[in-house]
């Protein structure tokens, strides 16, 4: 095949895998928010209806409640059965079984359980204030919703009412293209790749640009129509619950309960019993109410549907550069190769890559302990965790009581952090390079004994050496307080300000630290010829001229690797701060890493600690890009 044939074919090629990633990737996007609607909208109408039951119940006449309940069954064939629980008494039902009124049976101990959980619930987002129990509980099976809602008398919780409601099954109103519109986009862009001829070996071609053009219009086109198709869906799915809601206030009326006040329906409510102001009490749409929840849903589709097509756009470069053929090519010469190395690069995916990677998208989410389990769509907030985290520079702040250090503060932690860092590190290397260079010496006696009794702090587990350590700064029972007042000083609290708290730490980390750094500068020490510092006896150096010349840079290459790895380890040293000194006094002492735990694991703000970890993570990378660059660490002398 010629030359030119073969790049008109990996054009085509790579619009015609690129072209179906986007339309596939599209449509499964499509497709997982129409049934999210799907379910929602399922949900969301029998807690309308078990909402406008409860509320029917509170004017009942007394010994007719079950009529009023059969009476609501058989006005709305969606609602299958119906129990009304108070205490452990079952008031009534619409299953003839049952016998209601009666006192609950043993097996029907879940419902006085839940009973207890709807209150408890109410109960507490009465008391705080806020609202973060769910004081509606629904199951969904099947296509059958079981929803549990407060039963009240006289404004007073009671109990709960529990209806199995099955809803119809209903279309979306936005409708797919089928696949007639697929198809035609991708025989497009199929047609369009196989008239361009590409060069992979240029950095600009027109055929290439050419190509990034056609699919960006051709996708833009189809995530249009796909918009489009969500918002009719949307604008279905309020129609479609306004329609349950008329029937519902029709029901309520011919069996004598109260109206709903005008408005916003009161029964078209989330789990949390808040009502979402879709639709109005006579089941008309609320246009201005649920734009925003509309343009959330949209908005969300909308940026999901440009990183389908930014991915698609790489995998047509990753075709039209060549790179495609050259990953077949290599694939094919070492199978056995890859087929060996698969194993340990699944592993690294699934154990490392894959939490990463969740990590960041977490960062751009409100994710806590009270909203883990909504919708990813719900939880997204954009860049607002990092604004809040690097945005924030209220460091100091001055009072009628003098000035206040707010230690919570990002920038404070960064500094505290990075003092931490270059304090520990340049103790760790001046401390094993002093030692390196008396276990270097010539015809020293013992210096096997010396190497292992000075490695062993870095043998010991460092959890061991910071619960040693802290133990050693105890203020009342501590080896080091009882060593000064031995010699008749004042024994110190060590954990009670900024300065002596940050000594532990250093101190502790100090002795973890040296062994690793002698060992690494003993190494590149002996692999120095002797005949060098001999060459410079001869001339005259000095034992300080032979250090600045000769020993430093042939160590470079050595020690700053191991500087930069020190630095990270010692960035992240969580265990020695958060065992030691736990970031005393209030907080004044911690660093990034132990902070964005206690933000995740004490505050249960994931959210914005994956965004601190973030952080971290970028701090680091350039951090340790700079350090390699300037440094030109990877280079040997």
């Amino acid at each position: 095949m010629a030359f030119g044939e073969r790049l008109k074919r990996s054009a085509a090629l790579g619009m015609g895998v690129a072209m179906a990633l986007v339309l596939a990737l599209s449509a499964w996007l499509q497709g997982a928010a129409d049934a999210d609607i799907a379910t929602q909208d399922r949900q969301r109408e029998a807690v309308l209806l078990a909402n406008a039951l409860s509320a029917s119940l509170a004017g009942t006449p007394e010994g007719g409640l079950n009529d009023r309940l059969k009476a609501w069954q058989a006005g709305n064939p969606a609602i299958q059965s119906v129990l009304v629980v108070a205490g452990r008494e079952l008031l009534g039902s619409t299953r003839a079984e049952d016998e209601a009124p009666r006192g609950l049976k043993r097996d029907e101990k879940p419902l006085f359980d839940l009973v207890g959980t709807l209150r408890a619930a109410g109960e507490t987002n009465v008391g705080e204030g806020v609202v973060r129990k769910k004081t509606i509980q629904v199951e969904d099976k099947a296509g059958v919703v079981t929803v549990s809602v407060p039963y009240r008398v006289d404004g007073q919780f009671a109990g709960l009412v529990q209806a199995r409601v099955q809803p119809a099954a209903r279309h979306g109103g936005g409708g797919g293209a089928g696949w007639a519109l697929p198809l035609a986009l991708l025989a497009a862009a199929v047609a369009i790749g196989a008239f361009l001829a590409v060069d992979p070996a240029r950095r600009v071609d027109v055929g290439r640009a050419l190509a990034v053009v056609a699919l960006l219009v051709l996708a833009i086109g189809y995530q249009q129509q796909r918009l489009g198709a969500m918002r009719a869906t949307l604008d279905a799915s309020d129609a479609a619950i306004g329609q349950v809601q008329a029937a519902a206030a029709a029901l309520n009326a011919r069996v004598g309960g109260a109206p709903p006040k005008e408005g916003a329906s009161p029964w078209d409510t989330d789990h949390y019993g808040r009502a979402l102001g879709h639709v109005s009490a006579a089941g008309q749409p609320l246009a201005h109410a649920g734009a925003a929840p509309k343009e959330t849903r949209t908005v969300f589709l909308q940026r999901s549907l440009w990183a389908v097509v930014l991915l698609g756009l790489a995998t047509l470069l990753y075709y039209t550069q060549g790179y495609a053929g050259r990953t077949w090519k290599a694939l094919r010469e070492h199978a056995d190769a890859y087929a060996y190395v698969a194993p340990a690069m699944i592993g690294m995916l699934v154990l490392v890559f894959f939490p990463f990677f969740y990590g960041i998208g977490l960062a751009f989410t409100d994710t806590t302990l009270f909203n883990e389990s909504a919708p990813f769509r719900e939880r997204w907030i954009g860049l607002d965790n990092f604004i809040a985290i690097l945005g924030d520079f209220n460091i100091v702040t001055k009072s009628a009581e003098g000035t206040v250090v707010n230690y919570q503060n990002f920038y404070w932690t960064l500094m505290m952090t990075v003092i931490w860092t270059v304090t520990n590190v340049t103790v760790g290397v001046s401390v094993g390079f002093i030692l390196a260079l008396a276990l270097n010496t010539d015809g020293l006696k013992g210096k096997a004994i010396y190497r292992v009794l000075l490695i062993l702090p870095w043998a010991i587990p460092n959890y061991i050496t910071a619960l040693v350590w802290r133990g050693m700064f105890h203020p009342q029972f501590g080896v080091i307080n009882q060593m000064l007042q031995m010699f008749g000083l004042e024994p110190v609290a060590w954990f009670d300000s900024v300065v002596s708290a940050f000594m532990t730490g250093l101190v502790t980390n100090g002795w973890l630290s040296f062994p690793f750094m002698m060992v690494v500068i003993l190494g590149a020490l002996q692999s120095i010829p002797r005949d060098m510092y001999e060459a410079a006896e001869v001339e005259g150096a000095t034992r300080w001229q032979q250090l600045k010349s000769i020993t430093l840079p042939l160590l470079r290459p050595t020690l700053v690797p191991a500087v930069v790895l020190s630095v990270v380890w010692t960035f992240n040293m969580f265990n020695i701060i958060f065992l030691v000194s736990g970031g005393e006094p209030a907080g004044a002492n911690e660093i990034l890493i132990t902070k964005a735990y206690k933000i995740a694991f004490e505050q249960y703000q994931y959210a914005y600690a994956a965004a601190y970890s973030t952080v971290i993570f970028v701090i680091l990378l350039v951090y340790g890009y700079f350090q390699t660059r300037i440094t030109r660490a990877t280079e040997s002398y």
